[in-house]
């Protein structure tokens, strides 16, 4: 077999951190629709993060932050989003590279995606563990509980799926 000089899987992962920013986009121009909301995991320590210093130390490696019912200023663009959340209480503004994202949910709709993490990644790739935190606003983990999947350690759970919903992961496209 022949050498992949085209990069297939970043151009399959460029791709999917499109339909990110293009849900992202829509939400900034519309609202959220209906029941959709957004679970976005992200490794804190990436290029372009930028974060309250005492929100990195809470999470030194990974977050998740859930768009749904307190957010404010979302602003995007072609490298990252933006985006205001509460933190106890604290309005707190988050710059988040699309290069940083290792997951985005939507468990409305049952549709996730989750990213292989090696681009902008200073650790060099995924750690595998399941995200430490959900932030939006006072009941922030009351709603990872209700919603969140089981956790198992496996990265393949870190995201909802049942046989109803689309579940788009780059690793089944990789050699093994």
């Amino acid at each position: 077999m022949s050498e992949d000089l085209i990069e297939y899987p970043k151009l399959v992962e460029n791709a999917m951190r499109s339909v990110v920013r293009n849900a992202l986009l829509h939400v900034a121009e519309t609202g959220l629709p209906g029941q959709h909301h957004f679970y976005i995991t992200f490794r804190t320590q990436d290029d372009g993060v930028s974060i309250a210093d005492s929100i990195a130390a809470q999470y030194p490696e990974e977050m998740t932050v859930v768009l749904e019912h307190q957010f404010w200023d979302l602003e995007i663009t072609d490298e990252y989003f933006a985006v205001t959340l509460s933190f106890g209480g604290r309005r707190e503004r988050l710059v988040i590279p699309f290069a940083a994202m290792t997951s985005f949910v939507d468990p409305s709709v049952k549709f996730g995606l989750q990213f292989g993490g090696e681009e902008g990644s200073q650790d060099g790739g995924e750690n595998g563990e399941r995200p430490q935190d959900f932030a939006d606003g006072e009941d922030s983990l009351r709603e990872q509980q209700d919603d969140a999947p089981p956790d198992s350690g496996a990265a393949e759970t870190d995201i909802p799926e049942d046989d109803t919903g689309t579940v788009v992961a780059l690793d089944s496209f990789r050699k093994k």
